[in-house]
């Protein structure tokens, strides 16, 4: 049995105990009595960004293969050790991180930690599964292409990010996903898959010092086979093109305008995601009120900023009818450009930051998501402290601060991205 690595502390501000392992392996404890349920998140640097182009969705393909087997369990057999203790478990991919988290009762939790390692350390990743999910993942990609929002937001990623691994879905492309086999999944594998590179989160009805030494039981003799290799980095991309457009014949057209936005570590994060609130959250949100009740413009429209490691895009969206394109198109512009133009009122402000603040406090309900949310802290590389100050720094963002972020991001260079009938897209202007 391994040693706890003496580095462990609690977080004095949020009760989180931080461990380092001998190996390099981060562990992070929430103690959370209120039910007789623990979640784990297990959580790899790298996701589709530690891709390289010509293997897009080798992260996605390999998460969905990962509990088809192990060096002693079939698909069977893990399905069983799980379902017989009423456990869940599952994997997943995303852009900067893959993942296996489960959730179990407090009594099952190291028999189920014991097999998350065994699937962590030593996956079989059978061929015929991963031919299964390879076919499936395609059908994955096909169903893709026929849906208008998936289509207008790729090739806008594709537009603002170019070449990087941001720019494609996690399913990856085509082309990519059919050369894919099992040597590709196993480079991938032995590249991230490794202690230093890995973050144990847990939160639930659990002493630290018992899950601590669970965790070192069963992953303090991980060891990593050479030194890591630095992610590179991904730097902004020029926009290639202003305008991006697919004819299809659908009742609506969906529009969308993106800008290159600031990732997770840079200073206008929080502030761009303000404003994302402002804009496009709910109900109550400007371009709600503004472009679908009081204009009747658009079906659906919102905005997007996911959190990224790397530079992020942010985007405005709606779905309209053919005959409104233009006019429609052009009050998103005017929407992002009025971001800039004028400064938001008091009163905005404050709605959007307890908007903001009030869902961020909903998403910290569970186990899981308590386990989620600091796991992927970690991994993002702002730590656990990055909690109270996300909500510290939300609410010192006053208007000249929220105008001035605008100001640099909203009046570069734009991409439009469109979907919709032929007819309509053709009749548009050739400057909007």
């Amino acid at each position: 049995m391994s040693v706890i690595h003496p580095s462990a502390h609690p977080d004095t501000d949020s009760g989180i105990v931080r461990t380092v392992l001998p190996n390099g392996l981060v562990v992070l404890v929430t103690e959370n009595p209120s039910a007789d349920i623990v979640a784990a998140r297990i959580l790899v640097r790298g996701g589709g960004r530690h891709e390289s182009p010509e293997q897009a969705g080798v992260a996605n393909l390999l998460a969905t293969v990962l509990t088809k087997g192990t060096e002693r369990l079939s698909s069977q057999d893990i399905a069983e050790r799980v379902e017989s203790v009423g456990a869940s478990l599952g994997t997943e991919a995303t852009a900067d991180y893959c993942l296996l988290g489960f959730k179990t009762v407090s009594a099952d939790f190291a028999a189920i930690l014991a097999l998350s390692a065994e699937i962590m350390q030593s996956p079989s990743l059978p061929t015929a599964e991963i031919e299964l999910e390879q076919r499936l993942t395609l059908q994955g990609i096909r169903s893709m292409q026929e849906q208008p929002f998936s289509l207008a937001y790729n090739q806008l990623r594709q537009s603002l990010h170019s070449q990087s691994s941001y720019a494609i879905s996690n399913l990856g492309q085509e082309k990519t996903v059919i050369a894919l086999d099992r040597d590709a999944l196993l480079q991938y594998y032995r590249a991230n898959f490794r202690p230093d590179n890995t973050v144990i989160s847990i939160a639930g009805r659990i002493k630290a010092e018992a899950a601590l030494a669970a965790i070192a039981e069963t992953f303090g003799d991980w060891q990593a086979d050479a030194p890591m290799d630095p992610a590179a980095a991904i730097a902004p991309s020029p926009i290639v093109t202003s305008r991006c457009t697919i004819a299809q014949e659908t009742q609506q057209v969906i529009i969308m305008l993106g800008y290159q936005a600031a990732s997770v570590h840079q200073a206008d994060y929080l502030g761009l995601k303000l404003l994302s609130t402002y804009l496009g959250n709910g109900l109550s949100s400007r371009l709600f009120v503004e472009l679908r009740e009081k204009q009747g413009l658009a079906y659906d429209v919102s905005a997007i900023y996911p959190t990224r490691v790397h530079p992020s895009h942010f985007v405005v969206y709606m779905g309209t009818a053919p005959a409104n394109v233009t006019i429609a198109i052009e009050g998103l512009r005017q929407e992002v450009e009025r971001l800039h133009q004028v400064p938001l009122t008091l009163e905005e402000l404050q709605i959007s930051k307890n908007k903001l603040l009030g869902q961020y406090a909903l998403g910290k309900q569970t186990n899981g998501q308590l386990a989620q949310l600091y796991g992927w802290y970690e991994i993002l590389n702002m730590g656990v402290e990055f909690d109270r100050l996300f909500q510290h720094n939300t609410d010192a963002l006053d208007v000249e601060t929220l105008q001035d972020i605008a100001h640099r991001y909203f009046k570069q260079d734009s991409c439009l991205s469109l979907v919709g009938p032929e007819g309509a897209i053709a009749a548009l202007p050739p400057n909007i």
